[in-house]
C-alpha cells in the first residue's frame, strides 16, 4: 500500500509540504502560479486582459498563494534529493512572491507587443525589461512608446511624414535616428513599419539591454526589410565613452523620433540641443515627438521643449500636433480593474526647420 504522504495533490490544490511533494510536482505548481506581465492590446480592454491572465491562479485565494510561497521559502525542503533541486524551488517561489509585489519588485521579464500593418499583415516584437533597480527608467517600456509605434503607419501613409517616404525622393532618410530609445520598442517598430534603417540610441548604461532587444528581433525586422543598429548617445556630452563617434558629424539625419523623453528640468534643453545637432538643416527634415501629459509638470516640460526648439539658430517649429488617448503603464498587481486611473493623453508633434 502506498504511503499517503507520497500521494500527489488533487487538481486545483496547492501541494502541502507535510506531504513531501516531489520536485517535479513543486516545479509544475510554481510555474502554474506565474504572474505574466500585463500587455496592451488595441481591441481588448485592460480589464479583460487581466481576467484572462488571472485564470491560471483563479482557483486560489491571493492570501492562500502568498502563504504557500512563504512556507516554501522558509522550508528546508529536506526530502528533496539534492541542493540543486532545493535551490530551484526556493528561487521559483521567490520569483512568484516578487511578481505579486508589483512591477518594481519583479525580476527580468520579456513582453510581446502586437502590431497591425495594413499592407503586410500583423507582427509582434519581443522586448526584454531587466529588473527595475536604481536609475532604471530606460529599462522599462513606457506606454507612449507603444502608442506612438502603433501610429507610425498613419504618419507616412498620408500624414506629416509622407514626403520623406516617396520612392526616389531626395529627402528620403538613409537612416532614422531614435533618441532615448529605452528598451527599443518604438525604433524596432519603425524599422518594421517603415522598412527603414533605424539607429537606436540611449545612455551607455542602457545600450546593452537595447542591443539585446535589437538582436532578439533582428530576424523579424529584416524579414520586413528593416535594419537596426545600436549606439550610445548622451545628450549634452561629446565624450567618446558616452557618445559614439558617428554622432560627431552633425546634422546628418532627415528624421528623428523620440517618445516620453522628459523627466527632469534639464531634459528639454538637453533634448533640444541633441535634436538640433543631429537633424539635417534642410526644410524637409522632421522630428516626431510624443510626450504624455500626465500632470502639470509634464505639461510644463513640453512647453519648455517647444520654447527651446524655437530658439535654436535654425529654429524648429511645430508643424502639426494632436492628442491620442492611451494607457500610461500598468501599476501594481492589486490594481485589477479598468478604472481609468492609468489613462492619459499622449501629445504628439511633428517639428521642422523654419
Amino acid at each position: 500500500m502506498r504511503d499517503a504522504t507520497l500521494l500527489p495533490p488533487q487538481e486545483d490544490e496547492l501541494p502541502q509540504l507535510w506531504q513531501k511533494p516531489a520536485y517535479d510536482v513543486l516545479v509544475a505548481c510554481l510555474q502554474d502560479l506565474r504572474v505574466q506581465p500585463r500587455v496592451w492590446n488595441a481591441h481588448v480592454s485592460r480589464a479583460e486582459i487581466l481576467k484572462q491572465q488571472a485564470a491560471a491562479t483563479a482557483a486560489h485565494d491571493r492570501r492562500e498563494i502568498i502563504s504557500f510561497l512563504s512556507t516554501i521559502i522558509k522550508s528546508s525542503l529536506a526530502w528533496l534529493d539534492s541542493d540543486d533541486e532545493r535551490e530551484v524551488i526556493w528561487e521559483e517561489a521567490s520569483k512568484r512572491m516578487s511578481e505579486r509585489c508589483g512591477r518594481t519588485a519583479m525580476g527580468e521579464i520579456t513582453r510581446c507587443w502586437p502590431f497591425e500593418d495594413p499592407d503586410y499583415g500583423a507582427f509582434s516584437l519581443a522586448v526584454r525589461e531587466p529588473p527595475l533597480t536604481g536609475d532604471s527608467l530606460g529599462l522599462k517600456t513606457w506606454g507612449s512608446s507603444y502608442a506612438l509605434a502603433r501610429l507610425l503607419y498613419e504618419f507616412t501613409a498620408a500624414g506629416p511624414l509622407a514626403h520623406l517616404f516617396v520612392p526616389g525622393a531626395l529627402s528620403t532618410p538613409d537612416e532614422v535616428l531614435e533618441l532615448g530609445s529605452g528598451t527599443g520598442l518604438l525604433g524596432l517598430a519603425a524599422a518594421c513599419v517603415w522598412k527603414a534603417s533605424v539607429v537606436l540610441t540611449d545612455l551607455p548604461t542602457i545600450t546593452p539591454n537595447l542591443a539585446h532587444n535589437a538582436s532578439l528581433n533582428r530576424d523579424i525586422v529584416e524579414a520586413r526589410s528593416g535594419r537596426v543598429e545600436v549606439a550610445p548617445l548622451t545628450w549634452g556630452s561629446s565624450s567618446e565613452e558616452d557618445t559614439n563617434e558617428r554622432f560627431q558629424q552633425l546634422n546628418g539625419y532627415q528624421l528623428i523620433i523620440v517618445a516620453d523623453p522628459l523627466y527632469d528640468d534639464d531634459h528639454p534643453t538637453l533634448l533640444a540641443s541633441a535634436i538640433d545637432e543631429q537633424l539635417a538643416l534642410n526644410p524637409d527634415a522632421r522630428v516626431l515627438v510624443m510626450v504624455p501629459q500626465r500632470d502639470e509638470i509634464t505639461k510644463g516640460l513640453l512647453g519648455t521643449l517647444r520654447d527651446e526648439l524655437a530658439r535654436r539658430q535654425s529654429p524648429l517649429l511645430c508643424l502639426e500636433e494632436s492628442m491620442v488617448d492611451g494607457q500610461d503603464d500598468w501599476g501594481e498587481d492589486d490594481d485589477d480593474n479598468d478604472d481609468g486611473k492609468d489613462r492619459v493623453g499622449f501629445w504628439w508633434g511633428v517639428f521642422g526647420r523654419e
